[in-house]
């Protein structure tokens, strides 16, 4: 946290603060729990940007009406593997695991399930769905699209979200290998993190409103856009291109959500896009059935077997040696879960402003 100031807390206060403050909303306890817990294993794994430094956003629709409280998912389309949903412009913590389960349920069933849903918005982090498909001995995938936030590949205007994607896969004796990454150079929590805390950001990440690359975190939020992961082309900044339209097709165009410039923003009073080509945003999710494909103890055993090959490659100079996906997270949540996790001031600050608007006790 270098030297901005910060306050702990543990986590589950701030569950507790965030069911209550989606319920006063008139969110079912059961769907308020559902979305604090998305928003709190955002916030133990150390993705901050993504967790109860939210809360305000989806305050603010909730407040004005923009978000359904009392979703009502619909299969408009199906198939033994694949569902096509529409989730009723509900809050995309609550809408995107009932579709993640959707999928999970089908590839208990069938071996594989694919669901495509529109009509929903911000659903958390990615990692959140795949973790719960590791829970049913799954390989889980997901990805949304987002607000456009990234410029193409030689382009300098945002056009594209940072449409993250996960997927996870479980061992036995050694930790799952969890990938969760956006498809930019940087996230853009990141961006806001840098602002936060007056620093910033390194070459590479982010360009002004001319298309000249920038390091001032302020410009990139007022005006600037991120770049796609790799950058420039020298750098493989097509392949992150490439990537992030993929996110966009499978969650969007599958599913009858809006795409690219299009798609709808997340904070309110920001400009709305300019025209609509289909319902909110979109998720893409995906479930595998480990045994309709091999035994699931060779296949774990097998990961096992990965993971320490690749743990023992020979560190590169002044490192460690080589993680895993997933490793920093999972040992984020183990100091988190016992000491707590750290908001900055800001954050507090805006949780504080929540408490006030809604009654909701926040300081203990």
């Amino acid at each position: 946290m270098g030297n901005v100031a910060y306050q702990t807390y543990s986590a589950e206060h701030l569950r507790t603060f965030c069911t209550q403050v989606f319920e006063t909303f008139g969110i079912v306890p059961e769907d308020a729990t559902l979305a604090a817990n998305v928003l709190i294993t955002s916030d133990l794994r150390g993705i901050d940007s993504h967790g109860v430094a939210r809360m305000h956003n989806y305050v603010d629709l909730l407040e004005k009406n923009e978000v359904n409280p009392h979703p009502k998912l619909t299969i408009v389309r199906e198939s033994a593997s694949t569902a096509t949903v529409d989730g009723d412009n509900g809050l995309g913590l609550v809408v995107g695991p009932k579709a993640n389960q959707i999928a999970m349920d089908k590839a208990d069933q069938v071996g594989t399930g694919w669901v495509s849903i529109a009509n929903t918005n911000h659903f958390g982090i990615a990692g959140y769905y795949v973790l719960q498909a590791l829970e049913r001995d799954m390989i889980g995938w997901s990805m949304t699209n987002s607000t456009h936030l990234v410029a193409p590949l030689w382009g300098s205007e945002r056009m594209l979200g940072t449409n993250p994607i996960a997927i996870a896969f479980p061992g036995a004796q050694e930790p799952p290998i969890v990938i969760d990454m956006a498809t930019c150079a940087a996230a853009f929590g990141k961006i806001e993190i840098a602002r936060r805390h007056q620093k910033n950001i390194p070459d590479g990440w982010a360009i002004d409103a001319a298309g000249n690359p920038t390091n001032d975190p302020h410009i990139v939020t007022q005006s600037g856009a991120l770049l796609p992961l790799g950058s420039d082309r020298e750098h493989g900044g097509h392949k992150g291109y490439s990537l992030a339209m993929m996110v966009d097709i499978l969650s969007a165009i599958l599913s009858g959500a809006n795409w690219g410039p299009f798609t709808p923003p997340f904070i309110v009073n920001q400009a709305p896009a300019a025209r609509s080509v289909g319902k909110g945003i979109g998720h893409f999710f995906g479930a595998m059935r480990i045994d309709a494909f091999i035994d699931l103890a060779e296949f774990k055993a097998q990961i096992d077997d990965y993971v320490r090959t690749l743990r023992a490659t020979k560190p590169a100079p002044g490192t460690a040696g080589p993680l895993i996906p997933g490793d920093p997270e999972r040992e984020c949540e183990q100091v988190r879960e016992s000491e707590g996790i750290p908001l900055v001031m800001s954050v507090v600050e805006t949780l504080r402003d929540v408490a006030r608007r809604t009654g909701v006790a926040f300081d203990r």
